[in-house]
């Protein structure tokens, strides 16, 4: 988490940016990430050349040619005002539009990132407001990558339009716990339907990197193969697809196919069991209409509820085989309409339902307190739930109210990971521990409802106390020991 100082100097900056006209917190955030997005191109340039004067070779890769030096952010946050404005909006912005494309191999046109900034618009009003934000941002420590991902979710987090339309990010150590159980290998085909700021994608990545990065960069085919391959996110908003895209960039995936989609209103063919790997928090924003839905999820569940039309979506992009672990309000675990009932059969009966962790209230505070549960499940089309695994997550390592104080001590995230890779061992665990198992024939018999309510049982502690009338004897004897007390203290007074 960021400390307070930093938090400071957020809020200092948007300050900066709401007087100076910009009143949008979208338009806020995207301004922010593009110096954000220059500052590191700077940083990533700097990291390589100073790895060329250690080994006396020429830079690899550099970000920046000797003729672009003043476009780089070391070089130009030393300029006046007028002069910074000019080559920010200039030469610095056409720069970053212009990243990607034709990258490399002609053959594959350009990036999704160059694709979604044509659109990209400079936004500062004034010179003035573009060097204090400037001299601001380049205040702030930004070399450890935990403390840039926490300041953007913190900025992210001021979104005032967060929560709207369902939408809600998603912590990044839940993310984190999510990936970690799925546990992506190189051959993966990664996907999020509603990827917004592509934080799962992201996590993805880096699990990628961190246990298989001999084999991503093994060979050309098999780096091309990670950059351009592997990750595939859409969504409907072009400002979170300029923002996804950026950030994936950002964290070293050159060309992840990010594009414009409605997931749940059209029908592609191409996307058809193409996935074998799908991470998800959809967006649950109430009813559709079934004129603006695709027909086919229509015929997986015939609903109009958003959270059962993104579990319909999720079936029909994994390939058989294919793992998903995606979040879902717990509505999904034990509505009783036709269309909830049915969808969790399928879940159940026709695939291979591996585990529900049921997540406290206060997980997505301070934007919403709804109660959430994760899903993971395996496409069969042939059954194969023998039983399914209940976690009841009670802590996640923060408080849950609005503050979200980091609790570390307090989390179940590394007990539930921990049990999760060692699930023949949670058979002996009773019903009345924190996880255990629940064979298919109980759920099949409790009408498919996946609640872990329903098959929790609580222990109860009998409590002895005495009899009535000892305690009213006892309040007596106080009552006498008062009033004398009193008395004396009366006396003691004249």
């Amino acid at each position: 988490m960021i400390t307070g100082e930093i938090k400071s100097k957020v809020d200092r900056i948007w300050d900066t940016m709401w007087s100076g006209g910009i009143s949008n917190p979208l338009s806020v955030i995207e301004q922010l990430t593009y110096l954000l997005f220059i500052k590191r191109l700077d940083e990533l340039h700097t990291l390589r050349e100073a790895k060329a004067a250690r080994t006396g070779k020429p830079i690899e890769e550099p970000v920046f040619t000797r003729e672009q030096d003043s476009i780089r952010w070391s070089r130009f946050k030393e300029a006046a005002p007028e002069k910074m404005f000019e080559t920010v909006r200039d030469e610095v912005f056409p720069f970053i539009k212009s990243l990607g494309k034709n990258g490399g191999d002609e053959a594959e046109g350009d990036s999704t990132y160059s694709h979604h900034m044509k659109d990209a618009l400079f936004m500062m009003p004034t010179a003035r407001v573009l060097a204090n934000v400037v001299d601001q941002l380049d205040s702030i420590d930004m070399s450890d990558s935990d403390t840039k991902g926490d300041l953007y979710e913190y900025m992210l987090g001021k979104i005032a339009s967060a929560g709207q339309n369902g939408q809600f990010r998603t912590p990044r150590h839940i993310i984190k716990l999510m990936v970690d159980m799925t546990a992506p290998t190189p051959r993966d085909v990664i996907c999020d339907p509603a990827c917004g700021t592509a934080g799962f994608l992201i996590a993805a990545s880096e699990h990628l990197r961190n246990h298989h990065s001999d084999a991503i960069y093994k060979n050309e085919a098999s780096r091309r193969r990670f950059n351009s391959g592997t990750f595939h996110g859409y969504d409907f908003d072009s400002t979170m697809l300029r923002i996804g895209s950026m950030n994936m960039l950002l964290h070293g995936v050159e060309n992840p196919d990010i594009r414009y989609k409605d997931s749940l209103a059209q029908t592609d063919d191409d996307d058809a069991e193409k996935y074998s790997l799908i991470l998800a928090n959809p967006p649950f924003a109430g009813n559709l209409d079934y004129e603006s839905t695709a027909k086919d999820l229509q015929q997986i569940v015939k609903t109009k509820k958003t959270e059962l039309l993104f579990l319909a979506l999720f079936l029909r992009l994994l390939q058989t085989g294919g793992r998903a672990a995606v979040i879902v309000p717990d509505g999904v675990l034990f509505g009783s309409s036709k269309a909830h009932k049915a969808l969790r059969k399928i879940l159940v009966d026709d695939q291979k339902l591996d585990a529900i962790i049921s997540m406290p209230s206060g997980v997505f505070k301070p934007y919403a307190g709804v109660s959430t549960a994760i899903l993971l499940f395996t496409k069969t089309n042939s059954g194969g739930t023998d039983s399914v695994w209940f976690y009841d997550m009670q802590a996640d390592g923060y408080s849950l109210d609005d503050k979200r104080t980091p609790q570390i001590d307090k989390s179940d995230l590394p007990d539930i990971l921990a049990r999760w890779n060692n699930r023949q061992a949670e058979v002996e665990r009773k019903h009345t521990d924190r996880s255990f198992l629940v064979p298919k024939d109980e759920i099949a018999s409790n009408d498919y409802d996946l609640s872990i309510n329903r098959y929790k049982e609580v222990e109860y502690e009998a409590v002895e106390y005495d009899a009535p009338k000892v305690i009213l004897d006892r309040l007596a004897a106080l009552d006498e020991e008062i009033a004398k007390g009193r008395k004396e203290l009366e006396e003691m007074l004249g």
